[in-house]
This record gives C-alpha cells, sequence and structure tokens, in this order.
C-alpha cells in the first residue's frame, strides 16, 4: 500500500518517574529530572470534575492536554482517538469482585467510568469538543493500532487529529493477568500538512506479519518494560528524541506498521 503522511506537531507524555515529553529527552540525554506529583494535574479538567475523575481519565487527560498546548491547535476542533488495552483496571477490579460479593452495592458512578471510552469522554465534554472521539483496543497492538487510526482520520478529514494512548497499573487477579506495574500515557497531535510548530514528518507503510513477529523482546529492566502502552510506543518515542529513524510497529495481530520519521525542528 502507499505510505500515510503525516506530521507531528504535538507531544504529551507522563509516567511516575516522568512529567512530560521534555523530560524523556532529557533523562535520555543523561540528564536528572524532576519526578512529577504522584497524580497526573489533568488541568484541562474543572476542579470538581478533577477531584472525582479516576486515575484512567487524568493520566490521558494530562497527555492530551500538554500535546495538545504544544501543538497550539484548539482542543475544541480537534477529533480524537483513544486507545488502551485495558482501560481502567482498578475500577474493573472493583466491580468484578463487588458483582461476586455483592452486587447490589456497586457504585454507579463507578460503573459510568468503567466504559473505555470514560476519558475520551471526560476530555470531549472538558474542552468543548464537537468533533469525532474514537476509543479503541488492541491488545498489544493498541499504540499501533491507535496510530493508524488517527493517521487514517488526519488525512481522510484533513485536518489535525488528537492520538491519545494510555494505560494505569493493573490490580488484584486483572493485575496479575495484564502485568501492568505502572501507570503510563502519550499523546500526539497529527496533521496533514507541515505547520510552523511541526516537529516530525512520519511516513507510515503496513504489511502483513507473522503473529508472533512484534512480540515484546525478553525484558532487560528498562522503564518502559513496565507497561505495555510504553513499550509499543518507545520505539517512536526514542526516534522523536533522536530527530529521525525507523522502527516497526505492531498495528494488529497480523498487521505490521513500518514508521519512518523525519525532523523538520
Amino acid at each position: 500500500m502507499s505510505a500515510l503522511h503525516v506530521h507531528v506537531d504535538g507531544i504529551g507524555l507522563w509516567s511516575p518517574t516522568l512529567g512530560d515529553f521534555a523530560a524523556l529527552r532529557a533523562q535520555w540525554q543523561g540528564a536528572d529530572v524532576s519526578v512529577p506529583p504522584s497524580r497526573p494535574r489533568a488541568a484541562a479538567l474543572p476542579v470538581n470534575e478533577r477531584r472525582r475523575a479516576p486515575e484512567s481519565v487524568l493520566l490521558a487527560v494530562e497527555v492530551a492536554g500538554q500535546a495538545v498546548a504544544m501543538s497550539g491547535c484548539a482542543a475544541s476542533e480537534l477529533p480524537c482517538v483513544f486507545s488502551s488495552m485495558y482501560g481502567d483496571q482498578l475500577i474493573s477490579d472493583y466491580m468484578c469482585t463487588t458483582l461476586a460479593q455483592a452486587p447490589h452495592e456497586l457504585s454507579p458512578t463507578r460503573f459510568h467510568n468503567s466504559v473505555h471510552n470514560a476519558p475520551a469522554g471526560y476530555w470531549t465534554i472538558a474542552s468543548g469538543c464537537r468533533a469525532a472521539s474514537h476509543a479503541i483496543s488492541a491488545g498489544d497492538a493498541s499504540f499501533g493500532a491507535g496510530l493508524l487510526e488517527a493517521a487514517t482520520l488526519c488525512l481522510a478529514e484533513q485536518r489535525p487529529v488528537l492520538l491519545v494512548c494510555s494505560d494505569i497499573a493493573g490490580n488484584g487477579p486483572l493485575g496479575e493477568m495484564s502485568g501492568i506495574r505502572a501507570a503510563f500515557g502519550c499523546a500526539l497531535v497529527l496533521s496533514p500538512r507541515a505547520g510552523p510548530r511541526s516537529l516530525a514528518h512520519l511516513a507510515l507503510t503496513l504489511t502483513p506479519h507473522a503473529g508472533d513477529a512484534l512480540r515484546p523482546a525478553p525484558p532487560t529492566g528498562a522503564w518502559h518494560e513496565a507497561n505495555p502502552i510504553a513499550t509499543a510506543a518507545w520505539p517512536l518515542l526514542q526516534n522523536l528524541i533522536d530527530g529521525g529513524g525507523q522502527c516497526t510497529l505492531a498495528a494488529a495481530e497480523t498487521l505490521a506498521m513500518r514508521v519512518v520519521l523525519e525532523t523538520l525542528a
């Protein structure tokens, strides 16, 4: 297939040890970085919503806000794609436990926050966005699938698109199953054309691959191995730091995506 060509206009990132993309760049270059607050600030949310929102929402809204601020785009005009492997594992664990032990005590509010598109809902309401919003999940390929969805939407509609990929740490049996030990979120604002704030050009090409060809490599103890979204995003993030390069991401169980990055900054 022909390559999909998009531009990166903004980047957001948060983990328990890295507060934004600048901190990741500094750490990669050997500098000491400050540890961010224990919970993402998610300043785009009103104070009352921020107080009530679960960690999964705060994480997604935080990185979305960072990327949009860097891009200079109006959040209210951006279609968005939110991708997550497991959604809110803490609420899912609570719901499974409550339904098994005392189903009549299930909290309507926590049930409301359990749906996979809850972060997208909080973001679009807070930003006044009436553009299309998408919430997807594709297992280990959730980052690549999200990038493919956002790039396709960006080119189809010829307008900038916000991509947000995030997962929080697991808890209980679900945490044991997912193996996610730390929260991580990242976001990109993609544009169909280069602009004054564009940081890089991406060329995306799809190709079939064997089902196990892009499985995660054996662990090395690196920070990004604590979260599958971080593991999947790290090759592209590293190229964004270095200012160029190429990598191959899983976009589905049997679909690979080659990403060639050229810096514009």
